[in-house]
């Protein structure tokens, strides 16, 4: 079928379109745009300039890679839609990493690609290609404005595209959803059609919804409402919390109310956003508690609630629970059983299923036998805790008494001295595994994140500057590797500082990938293992920081961490650098699993700590 030929257009209808766009999805709930440059683009450009002064929140970046990442932090923060705009090409391209996460992690965006009209595809046009498809897998719609040219749409028609694009964003599950917008040329504005659109009233009458409408989900099945007995002994395992952050408390307090009837003790991962909260009892301990084959039996019952914990011998132990497994998700209704052994899996959410059962918790005591299955988890990691001090935070024996830095005590002070109520993200390899298995039980409540969706490592900086945009304030515990990936993620200093934002950034610097010292490959001379596995750079970080106007500053000691917090708090981004022993981590790290794992051996409560 040949292109349709040419659509008759001026600069000023190609900005009115634009402009027409993307005023629907502010009417819609639209606050934030991240702008990358380009020539294609340039009415969605100034479309948002126009905007801008209309309430839109604008920022700008020059790396489409990078974009996308702080669009996805900060649809992370509030669960409401963030569009990227970018010009043509491998430009798209560049947003794919991004987009993989938000599909796998449940987090809205609107990518505006702008593109040549159809008559300029497939015939060798300059910056043609096939951008349509490069995000589709991930995309939970696509939608594309008319092949002649945004222009050429009627104005019903671009509501109904805007309308669609929002909503397709936040279905079940949300997620990113792509429009691909061609524009004929010519493309660019007059300064006098742009004063007169700025001088147009009607501009500022742009209302946007204060948050996204709520999910209507479906009844739980009938089965789900007798498939676990409070009666019975039974393990609740909490997987990392995905759902927008406003969900949390309502769910948090169903999970409160499902305990106090049950007693069930509850295993929340690090990303869970349960560690802390008043009222629950949560075993934090659990992944050393289970370490080399010693520990609990194997659960009778199981409710668990979202996407798999990182814990590997977590995911042991629930595949080794044969018993009945509840799993429920807050509007995921993808499957998120990994181990294979749900009996069900409801995506309505907990106090929905709480709600819908024949007797919603209204009555009954703990019996006796659950109370005490719950405190032989509290109590055995109550006896854990106090040995991680010891192991951990003891000071070396010198003239100035101090706490030396390794991987694992830094997870541990990091959750005592960070602020209470201040937003943790934790990039993935080693630091979310070690703020999993040490960081301290008694630390105060906050919200922690973590992109376990893909579990990359790229776009580590530029996601935590978006959450500390959304959040006001943001702590990222990053390792060497994942934050050289996204080093132009600096480069989001000067925004922070105009919005008043903060980033603290705290690097575990171990020369190379760590994570992989806790795999056995290092097999010894045969294998280059540091050529083929950890690649450590010849970089400083703190002179690279220094290079995007990020000042820095060494801890040398964990006595040192506090202080530093506090000196990072009073800039727009900075960098605590962290020096530690990647080989020496592993082995202490190995050393804490065979030691804690004697603490609890078996149901009867044995212990070999004092």
């Amino acid at each position: 079928m040949p292109a349709p030929p040419a659509h008759p257009c001026s600069p000023a209808a190609n900005l009115q379109a634009a402009i027409a766009l993307l005023a629907a999805l502010q009417a819609l709930g639209l606050r934030r745009l991240v702008l990358c440059p380009g020539s294609r683009s340039a009415p969605l450009a100034v479309a948002a300039g126009v905007l801008e002064h209309c309430g839109l929140k604008l920022y700008t970046s020059i790396d489409e890679r990078s974009a996308g990442f702080l669009a996805l932090g900060l649809g992370r923060a509030d669960g409401v839609p963030v569009a990227v705009v970018t010009t043509s090409g491998s430009a798209v391209a560049n947003l794919l990493p991004a987009v993989v996460e938000a599909d796998h992690g449940a987090v809205p965006l609107l990518l505006l690609t702008a593109d040549r009209p159809a008559r300029l595809k497939g015939c060798g046009a300059n910056q043609t290609v096939n951008q349509e498809a490069f995000l589709a897998p991930s995309c939970r719609w696509f939608g594309a404005g008319d092949p002649r040219g945004l222009a050429a749409m009627p104005p019903a028609a671009m509501a109904a595209l805007a309308q669609r694009a929002w909503a397709a964003s936040l279905g079940m599950p949300v997620g990113p959803v792509h429009l691909n917008l061609p524009f004929e040329e010519p493309l660019h504005a007059s300064a006098s059609d742009i004063e007169a659109l700025l001088a147009q009233p009607a501009a500022a009458a742009v209302q946007p919804n204060a948050a996204p409408a709520a999910l209507q989900v479906a009844a739980p099945p009938a089965q789900a409402g007798s498939l676990l007995d409070p009666d019975r002994p039974g393990v609740v395992v909490a997987g990392p919390w995905r759902a927008p952050a406003a969900q949390l408390q309502p769910f948090a307090e169903a999970l409160v109310r499902w305990q106090q009837r049950s007693g069930w003790p509850v295993l929340a991962d690090g990303l869970s956003g349960l560690r802390g909260w008043p009222g629950l009892q949560v075993v934090q301990g659990y992944d050393l508690l289970l370490a080399d084959g010693h520990g609990f039996p194997a659960a009778a019952q199981l409710l668990r609630l979202g996407s798999m914990p990182a814990s590997r011998r977590l995911q042991q132990w629930i595949t080794a629970s044969a018993g009945l497994q509840l799993l429920i998700s807050e509007g995921e209704p993808r499957n998120l059983d990994a181990t294979g052994t749900a009996s069900l899996q409801f995506s309505g959410g907990l106090a929905s299923w709480l709600a819908a059962l024949p007797d919603p918790l209204g009555s009954g005591r703990v019996p006796a036998s659950n109370q005490a299955w719950l405190e032989q988890w509290v109590q055995a990691d109550q006896r854990l805790q106090q040995h991680l001090d010891r192991c951990l935070l003891a000071k070396e024996a010198s003239a100035v008494s101090s706490t030396p830095c390794s991987e694992p005590a830094l997870a541990r002070a990091l959750s005592r001295c960070l602020p209470a109520g201040e937003l943790l993200m934790l990039a993935n390899s080693s630091p979310v595994r070690d703020w999993e298995s040490f960081a301290a039980a008694d630390a105060p409540h906050r919200p922690v994140v973590g992109f376990r969706g893909a579990s990359g490592i790229d776009g580590t900086l530029s996601i935590a500057a978006g959450l500390a945009l959304g959040h006001g304030r943001a702590t990222l515990l990053c390792g060497d590797l994942a934050l050289l990936h996204d080093a132009n993620g600096w480069l989001w200093r000067d925004q922070l500082a105009a919005c008043g934002a903060r980033l603290t950034v705290v690097l575990v610097d171990n020369t190379g990938g760590g994570i992989f010292e806790q795999l056995p490959i290092r097999t010894g001379p045969p294998l280059d293992f540091e050529r083929l596995f950890a690649m450590p750079q010849r970089l400083d970080h703190s002179a690279l920081a220094a290079g995007y106007g990020v000042e820095a500053r060494s801890i040398e000691a964990l006595d040192q961490l506090a202080d530093g917090l506090a000196w990072a708090a009073r800039q727009p981004m900075a960098l605590l650098h962290v020096r530690t022993d990647r080989r020496g981590d592993a082995a202490l790290r190995q050393q804490c699993r065979r030691t804690m794992a004697t603490i609890h051996q078996g149901f009867d409560g044995g212990n070999t700590l004092s």
